[in-house]
């Protein structure tokens, strides 16, 4: 069988809110829920300045650390034509009753971002729990994977952050905000702070 040469990959954006937000895209829970959390930051570029035009999209377990895989994770993605008014096919929306774990967040005219979410649990007994970020920005290529870990966890027990350095693990741990139940994560694309970012490669997470 012939094999074709892969695609090149294409600059991301910067036309992002032409059709990827959509009402309630960050509020995973609602404000009210008795375990709301607030995820929120900054995505910088290499001169430090807010990128106002990024898109940041949010993978999470639950508070349990039980990862959604149910019918209906990403809560009906695309709407049935046969169901959708006109012109209504293929708009996200969501339920307000299934917690699925994933959330999309544009950023501001200032580059901040925020999610209304739950804290969420360690996906592997002994690892300290994480928030998965996925990035897409002006400029890009592809999108940027990253994670952002809750603080005081134990890093020697998972494997990505004891590889490495102090310095560079910091880029990967959120700021507790005292006494509101907010955890802030600045994102920096390039520059002396940069993210750590991650290379999927052969399908494996």
């Amino acid at each position: 069988m012939a094999e074709f040469a892969c695609t090149p990959g294409q600059t991301v954006g910067p036309f992002l809110d032409l059709g990827l937000p959509y009402p309630g895209d960050s509020a995973l829970v609602d404000d009210g829920h008795p375990h709301a959390v607030r995820l929120h930051g900054t995505v910088y570029d290499g001169a430090g300045d807010g990128v106002p035009d990024a898109l940041v999209e949010l993978w999470q377990p639950d508070g349990t650390g039980r990862v959604p895989r149910h019918a209906g994770s990403l809560r009906r993605d695309w709407v049935s034509i046969a169901s959708a008014a006109p012109g209504a096919a293929g708009r996200h929306h969501r339920d307000d009753a299934t917690f699925t774990g994933w959330g999309r967040s544009a950023t501001d005219a200032a580059g901040h971002y925020g999610f209304i979410t739950v804290a969420p649990g360690p996906a592997s007994v002994g690892r300290p729990p994480f928030f998965a970020l996925t990035v897409f920005a002006r400029g890009l290529l592809d999108r940027l994977f990253t994670r952002a870990y809750l603080p005081g966890g134990d890093a020697s027990t998972d494997p990505l952050l004891a590889s490495l350095d102090a310095e560079r693990r910091a880029t990967l741990l959120c700021d507790a905000e005292s006494g509101c139940g907010h955890y802030r994560f600045d994102i920096h694309l390039q520059g002396p702070h940069e993210t750590v970012f991650l290379a999927y490669r052969d399908g494996g997470r």
